[in-house]
């Protein structure tokens, strides 16, 4: 397994300080790595540094990107004759939300999945829940005004403010209902080859469960504690862009070795 990082934006030969400690830690362990500007791919350029191992098989660590984006980067690591781990299918099914949500349904908050110019009071009507957690296929708002939507007429303007804060609404808008969770049990777990691995060793069946309904070689899995005592998904994402979250460096780079 070769890694592939973005560099600094300023220094070429040097990963980016973002991923510095991650880094640090995986190739104390022996991985072998290439870098490359980030900047110069979203230019039209791609150049590893070392060059990629022919035929190898290549994970990303680095910034999350759209599906299309995501499928000029495969094209590119291909034309260097590497191949990376995860296709831009695979990608895109752990990346958006309406891409596993019928596969998880059972496990996660209820969801109307919508396109951005929707009646957002009509497609929520009959549903009567007691609030709406709103977000686009990827992000939620994560200001001090938060996602949530009291009413059906407040949906628009949560909608308004993922576009304000963060440029444009990512493929869709997915409207969740409104669960009692308990945000600090929330906990992140990585799937890598099939196997579930939680930072401190130790995995719930339903995350185990998860690994084995998703087609993916590597994504993440957040779980929280409803106040009724259940756990429950609340996100799936590509592993490569996924945050540690909790994990330190370490034990990233330990699951990496030994799955």
């Amino acid at each position: 397994m070769h890694l592939l990082f973005p560099s600094d934006p300023f220094n070429k030969s040097v990963v980016d300080e973002s991923y510095a400690e991650e880094f640090a830690a995986l190739v104390a362990l022996g991985f072998t790595y290439s870098l490359f500007s980030f900047e110069d791919f979203e230019a039209g350029e791609f150049k590893a540094r070392p060059a990629l191992p022919a035929g190898e098989e290549v994970i990303y660590r680095g910034w999350m990107m759209t599906p299309e984006v995501y499928t000029r980067l495969c094209e590119a690591v291909a034309n260097k004759d590497g191949v990376l781990k995860t296709t831009s299918a695979q990608y895109r099914r752990c990346h958006y939300l309406p891409e596993w949500y019928e596969l998880c349904a059972d496990v996660t908050p209820e969801t109307v999945i919508t396109q951005r110019d929707t009646d957002f009071v009509a497609a929520v009507a009959g549903k009567h829940w007691p609030a709406y957690f709103v977000k686009d296929y990827v992000k939620s708002l994560t200001t001090q005004r938060g996602s949530v939507a009291a009413t059906p007429e407040d949906i628009a303007e949560v909608v308004s403010l993922i576009e304000q804060y963060r440029g444009a609404v990512e493929g869709g808008v997915c409207i969740r209902k409104f669960e009692n969770l308990i945000p600090e049990t929330e906990e992140r777990y990585f799937v890598l080859n099939g196997k579930a691995c939680g930072r401190d060793g130790t995995v719930p069946a339903l995350v185990e469960e998860i690994a084995q309904r998703i087609e993916s070689p590597f994504f993440s899995v957040d779980i929280v504690s409803s106040d009724a005592g259940h756990l429950r998904l609340i996100e799936l994402g590509d592993g490569q862009v996924s945050d540690r979250k909790k994990w330190t460096a370490e034990q990233f780079a330990s699951m990496l070795r030994e799955h």
